[in-house]
């Protein structure tokens, strides 16, 4: 059962709070209006109706991650240039201690093979047909890929140089097919002699 009068702290906080909710809550203002008319009791505020609510999309689905690059063909060129011409150990054996002599006679081994490799699994052709040291003219437009410019670079093309080096293209590759469960990271297996 509800007390016929509020007490005094009650009073107080509506009395503080009422005048600013009156400003604000027309509904409010227009039921205290109703019940100043004569009306016994205050009916009870209608809920207000909650807004509706837009479907919550499905959640967008995560990207996939991005693919690991195949690596396959490059362990298979680095596993023939050591299989034909040592060229890891070569690159792997300290050669500070070693005489030119040495280093020269071992640097003609590994340029055999690794060159006797290339010829077999790649054919290879200059990008520029003029002679190392000839000026070349590069106009606008020139293709970045098939052309670096360095030294001082000034300005927009066309630019006029002294060709340092033609390029390499690679016009074939003959890479071999792998067996089935070849494991292309193992590029020298070890040797045992027995």
């Amino acid at each position: 059962m509800q007390p016929d009068s509020l007490g005094f702290g009650a009073r107080l906080v509506m009395a503080l709070v009422l005048p600013w909710r009156l400003l604000f809550d027309g509904a409010l203002a227009a039921r205290l209006a109703r019940a100043s008319e004569g009306a016994e009791a205050l009916p009870a505020p209608e809920p207000e109706p909650a807004p509706a609510r837009e479907p919550t999309p499905p959640p967008a689905p995560e990207p996939a991650p991005p693919a690991a690059a195949d690596d396959t063909a490059a362990l298979q060129l680095l596993a023939i240039l050591q299989r034909e011409g040592r060229l890891i150990d070569f690159l792997q054996e300290d050669v500070q201690s070693f005489g030119d002599a040495d280093v020269g006679a071992a640097a003609r081994v590994v340029h055999a093979g690794c060159k006797k490799a290339l010829g077999e699994y790649f054919a290879l052709a200059p990008i520029r047909a003029e002679d190392e040291g000839a000026s070349v003219t590069l106009p606008a437009g020139f293709d970045a890929d098939e052309n670096r410019v360095t030294g001082n670079v000034v300005g927009e093309p066309p630019y006029t140089g002294t060709l340092a080096h033609p390029g390499w293209r690679v016009t074939a590759v003959r890479l071999p097919t792998l067996g089935a469960g070849h494991d292309p990271h193992v590029v020298a297996p070890a040797e045992i002699e027995l």
